[in-house]
């Protein structure tokens, strides 16, 4: 007999579950549209400074990455384990991650339905490898540092980058530059990872999880790192709920507040960027924890739970579907060759009629197909953990 949600998450923080499986379920509708040309504004990302609901996705998944670990690592300290072989453990899952996510960056590797491939321009950042990234840096910083140096820390990297990107001059640009090309960030990515950054990023040679923005993608891991310290002190569930929401908005403030000299930019992860969404990402998970955990209001959550279950396998899975579904050719209605993307949306959505609604449609159902996996997972008591 399966297991039941609730056996499958004892002892675990429901609402930080919760609050996974909902972000993994936005990734999906906003990765996952019919067709790029039909995208509602919230699901598509901002076009450069400011943000919209597809910019909170990676922030979220590091800021829950951070709160995790919190939890992970002060239980097992507390039960003797060795601080060494803990590292020793994040490094090889840390790696892990970075290289699942190298892998999705080259797959299929011209093995199949004519793929074109080459080891000297395969994209080396990406989403899990900053995620790799992140999580090993915060966990060094965790291990072998106490709260207030997780603070300073967290502040440092926030500081260095902004002085660094406002200061340090871009040969044949100058200082302070902001822009897809001719920033610090460009600057490095571009020369650094020459010919190994994002296709599709506003300017070549940029890449928006490249060097240098990194260090404050540390700072949004590290400030789930500080929430996760302030769920698991002594304070009251009424008491935690109120004091997150006051955090979180001064957190939202203080971003907006920054945004008049370094704008809020997901591409820059600006510190403005780094804040704010940590501010929003805290607001939000204090709903689910005073609703979930300390209200007890448990209906509806299962959905959510399932889905973040096998957070990283769902992400690994969508990217792996979706590069497939677009390099595989089938003959099309009119007897040339499509991808079978193209084929199934034209077949199954395209006769909707209104085509940003039939691109939309296509989201759900893909992110109810994923879903459908996630379940099945669930039921047979699949749990694959990195």
């Amino acid at each position: 007999m399966t297991q039941s949600i609730a056996a499958k998450t004892a002892g675990r923080l429901l609402s930080l579950d919760v609050f996974r499986g909902a972000t993994i379920a936005g990734m999906m509708l906003v990765n996952n549209p019919g067709a790029w040309a039909y995208i509602y504004p919230p699901f598509r990302h901002a076009a450069w400074n400011g943000w919209t609901f597809t910019d909170l996705i990676f922030p979220f998944f590091l800021w829950i990455v951070g709160v995790a670990m919190t939890f992970s690592f002060s239980k097992r300290l507390e039960q003797g384990a060795d601080r060494t072989k803990l590292l020793l453990h994040a490094l090889q899952r840390a790696a892990i991650i970075f290289a699942i996510g190298l892998f999705l960056s080259g797959f299929p590797f011209g093995l199949l339905f004519g793929h074109q491939f080459s080891l000297a321009g395969i994209r080396i950042p990406g989403v899990l490898q900053r995620i790799a990234i992140c999580y090993f840096i915060a966990s060094v910083i965790v291990l072998y540092s106490g709260i207030t140096w997780q603070i300073r820390w967290t502040v440092l990297f926030l500081i260095v980058y902004w002085i660094l990107v406002k200061t340090v001059p871009v040969p044949g640009f100058g200082v302070g530059v902001l822009e897809p090309m001719g920033s610090l960030v460009w600057y490095i990515d571009s020369t650094v990872l020459s010919g190994h950054t994002w296709s599709g990023a506003p300017a070549p040679g940029f890449d928006p999880e490249g060097i240098l923005s990194t260090l404050p993608a540390i700072a949004t891991t590290l400030f789930g790192v500080l929430t996760g310290h302030f769920i698991r002190s002594d304070r009251g569930p009424e008491e935690k709920t109120a004091w997150m929401f006051v955090y979180g908005s001064a957190l939202m403030f203080a971003g907006v507040f920054m945004d008049n000299w370094l704008p809020i930019n997901k591409n820059l992860w600006t510190s403005s960027y780094s804040v704010f969404m940590a501010g929003i990402a805290l607001n939000i998970f204090a709903c689910c924890y005073w609703l979930i955990d300390v209200r007890g209001n448990k209906r509806g959550t299962e959905f959510f739970q399932i889905y973040g279950l096998n957070a990283i396998t769902m992400f690994a899975l969508a990217g792996l579907i979706g590069r497939l579904t677009a390099v595989w050719k089938v003959t099309g209605p009119e007897g040339t060759p499509i991808s079978l993307k193209t084929y199934y949306y034209q077949l199954l959505f395209v006769p909707i009629g209104d085509p940003m609604i039939a691109s939309f449609l296509h989201s759900v159902a893909f992110m109810l197909g994923l879903f459908a996996i996630a379940y099945l997972m669930y039921r047979f008591n699949v749990i694959i953990k990195v």
